[in-house]
């Protein structure tokens, strides 16, 4: 792939957890105070280190003891490589190849891993072993993976959800723990193009939780509830004028923010009722997000972090800016250097590095007119 068909981060012949967030430790909620008030923001610049992961397009930091670990894919490079961030540091600790173009990792467990390959049609398994990375399994799904995230299981079960880089069709991968040779794949069609899926707490209509993804190609923002038969489609939960990029749930899980990729507005969806809210944005539009609070959130662009507090009905009452190194396509609230605040891991999917950025975010951040 020639970097010339990049825009924003999609390929012009195809169109287009974070990752579950986990912290080292628990983390002091951020801009807590009350809406209006005044904040002073740190005229230094903030805490942070770069690392290297060039064309990131996906991954995630997982926090233990006394340091961290970042999987991340390397697109272009054709690369998974995991990264110990210790204090405000960063080493390498492995890096292996991949088949073309991956898209995606995730933690299983404190030492076992996948990544999404659209060139494998699957995912690939690996075990972190005297910090390095071995090859485990590989499972083929039948299309080109763009997204793999844990669902819950049953105990003594490892299950994960994977989505497609194109297309409606997703799989539940499913294996008895320690055993994924014996992994069986069953197939759903959702939408088109369902990126970066999230569970969450809360869905508007039934008790419980479940998935909700942004459907980039459909316009819109799905979700399948927790037990919902596969044969069932998802429930629509809003559709746009605009491609939602990303969706991810507020901490009490009361709403659901959706970043647009054009037009200049996002969205909050509440999570009780159904009702959107809208919510004035950069002209550029946004690409990820990460909620600090229920009316505090982060939207990703490029080259910048956007932070906004919202008052009840969805008005911006501040906002806030943070430079980052790339097309800030991946966000991640972690406690990464275990001084009780939350910091953000930025995956950048152009450039040649990533960003950690060290709390207090907000009062770290830059205001903006």
């Amino acid at each position: 792939m020639k970097l010339a068909q990049w825009v924003n981060g999609r390929l012009l012949p195809l169109v287009v957890f974070s990752v579950l967030a986990a912290g080292c430790q628990t983390p002091k909620v951020q801009g807590a105070a009350a809406p209006g008030a005044a904040v002073a923001a740190s005229e230094s610049v903030p805490a942070r280190i770069v690392v290297d992961a060039p064309l990131a397009w996906g991954g995630q930091t997982r926090c233990g003891g006394a340091s961290c670990r970042l999987a991340v894919v390397e697109h272009e490079e054709g690369f998974l490589a995991v990264h110990e961030l210790r204090g405000r540091s960063d080493r390498l600790l492995d890096r292996q190849p991949l088949a073309y173009h991956p898209d995606s990792a995730v933690w299983l467990t404190d030492t076992l891993l996948a990544a999404a390959v659209e060139g494998s049609m699957g995912i690939d398994l690996f075990r972190i072993e005297q910090d390095r990375l071995v090859r485990v399994h590989q499972v083929t799904v039948g299309f080109s993976a763009r997204d793999v995230v844990v669902a819950p299981s049953q105990a003594g079960r490892q299950r994960v959800l994977v989505t497609p880089y194109s297309g409606s069709e997703v799989a539940w991968v499913e294996w008895p723990e320690g055993n994924p040779a014996a992994a069986t794949v069953q197939t759903q069609h959702w939408c088109k193009t369902p990126w970066h899926p999230v569970h969450v707490d809360h869905l508007p209509g039934v008790s419980g939780g479940g998935f909700a993804v942004a459907c980039l190609d459909g316009r819109r923002v799905v979700a399948l509830p927790d037990g919902q038969a596969l044969t069932e489609p998802p429930r629509v939960l809003a559709t746009f004028p605009a491609v939602p990029r990303q969706v991810r749930p507020s901490p009490s899980g009361r709403w659901l923010y959706v970043a647009l990729e054009t037009g200049g507005r996002n969205v909050r969806i509440n999570m009780a009722n159904g009702e959107l809210q809208w919510l004035a944005g950069t002209p550029n539009g946004s690409v990820s997000v990460a909620p600090l609070a229920d009316d505090l959130v982060i939207w990703g662009e490029d080259s910048q972090l956007t932070l906004q507090r919202l008052d009840a009905q969805g008005a911006v009452l501040e906002t806030r800016g943070l430079r980052t190194s790339g097309f800030s396509t991946g966000l991640q609230l972690v406690d990464a250097d275990g001084d009780g605040q939350l910091d953000v891991v930025v995956l950048n999917s152009s450039g040649t590095r990533s960003d950690v950025i060290y709390g207090p975010l907000w009062e770290h951040a830059k205001p903006r007119p």
